[in-house]
């Protein structure tokens, strides 16, 4: 899992940053608005702990902005604000929870991990994309009916590749959401296992879903 972490504040962005990698995350920093909201709107990241006093665009309006976009990105708003109606505004425009500065860290992280939990309970129904039938709580993947068997992380892959059917996904991006790793660029993991996903979704089929597009990565049509 991925969290970005919007924080002007150096000194709270790297703590915060070292603490969620202990605990297992992968992190990226944005220091401002803007850098935030363009990470965001790329669909880099899995969860946004969101300062709201940040500078340029504030934390209000990268929320806003967000969700006007119909991203579902679920946002913990993190601010030193601890009035009601801040509460209620944070909550109204889109927030998934706030939490009022100073917190310790042990919270923050319950926080997120409840926030994820509930993220999870969306995607327990099956996937169907045409004639594929992706069931990510039973790990079975079927096409025409008929059952395919898939390794845990080939059935990570294509689910990501579903979820995100009809955009580009760099290797980089893939090697992050399923390994939790920075792409090398000297390693051909991801194309090895989208090599064996083709060869059991795609290859005993008419028609194929995984495409190459060279230079840039692979997609789901």
């Amino acid at each position: 899992m991925k969290i970005l972490v919007v924080e002007d504040d150096p000194h709270i962005a790297n703590s915060l940053q070292q603490g969620f990698r202990e605990e297992g995350f992968v992190v990226d920093l944005a220091h401002d608005g803007h850098t935030a909201l363009e990470h965001i709107l790329a669909d880099l990241c899995d969860l946004v702990v969101l300062d709201v006093s940040l500078p340029g665009l504030d934390g209000w309006e990268v929320l806003r902005q967000v969700r006007r976009k119909g991203l579902d990105v679920p946002v913990i708003l993190v601010t030193a604000r601890d009035a009601l109606d801040d509460r209620v505004k944070g909550l109204s425009i889109g927030a998934d929870d706030y939490v009022v500065k100073p917190f310790a860290f042990s919270e923050l992280t319950a926080r997120v991990r409840a926030v994820l939990r509930r993220g999870e309970r969306k995607f327990t129904e099956a996937i169907t994309y045409e004639d594929l039938t992706v069931d990510l709580v039973r790990s079975k993947v079927s096409r025409c009916g008929q059952e395919i068997a898939l390794s845990q992380k080939e059935l990570q892959l294509l689910d990501l590749l579903i979820r995100h059917a009809e955009r580009v996904l760099s290797r980089n991006f893939i090697a992050e959401r399923v390994w939790d790793i920075t792409f090398d660029g000297d390693s051909n993991v991801v194309d090895v296992y989208v090599w064996r996903l083709r060869a059991k979704i795609d290859e005993p089929f008419e028609r194929r879903f995984i495409h190459t597009v060279r230079g840039r990565g692979y997609v789901f049509r």
